[in-house]
């Protein structure tokens, strides 16, 4: 993969966001269900990364209330993970989210997603609790995480 391409979301690409979905969760979003958030939920952000062929690699979604994110999705095609697809994803999120005054941001995570766990905990995010039999499907407990601030900036309040 020589470049990827960092942008926002738009209706267009609801069936590419429904395939992502599908591929990476046992009850995923539905394409109208996608295609209703991005064009009616005036506080959610997606951001999508997009490889050399024009293809979606990943998403990640965030609904910003006052000065709150809450993650809804992170997503990346199986065939791309491990390539910090999700590390990038975040990145973006961050700075998106943080130059529109969001200072905390939330999360849930199936409590057997290590690989998630670890992305999250290099990106300040810390466990605060559990969601227990928060998954439908299995009945699996969620962690709740949250970042306060910037945690790389010890003192400093965001």
């Amino acid at each position: 993969m020589k470049q990827l391409i960092i942008r926002a979301a738009n209706k267009d690409d609801a069936e590419s966001l429904a395939e992502i979905e599908k591929a990476c969760f046992t009850t995923p979003w539905s394409m109208e269900a996608l295609r209703q958030d991005l064009i009616g939920n005036e506080n959610a952000i997606y951001i999508v990364v997009q490889g050399d062929e024009g293809e979606l690699l990943g998403y990640l979604s965030v609904w910003c209330v006052a000065d709150e994110g809450q993650i809804m999705t992170v997503a990346v095609m199986p065939e791309h993970r491990r390539k910090h697809v999700a590390s990038v994803l975040m990145h973006a999120m961050l700075k998106v989210t943080e130059e529109r005054g969001v200072k905390s941001h939330t999360l849930e995570l199936r409590k057997s997603n290590e690989a998630a766990l670890g992305l999250y905990e290099k990106f300040g995010f810390q466990v605060a609790g559990i969601r227990p039999g928060y998954y439908e499907d299995d009945g699996e407990d969620a962690l709740i995480m949250w970042r306060i601030g910037d945690p790389s900036k010890p003192g400093k309040e965001s």
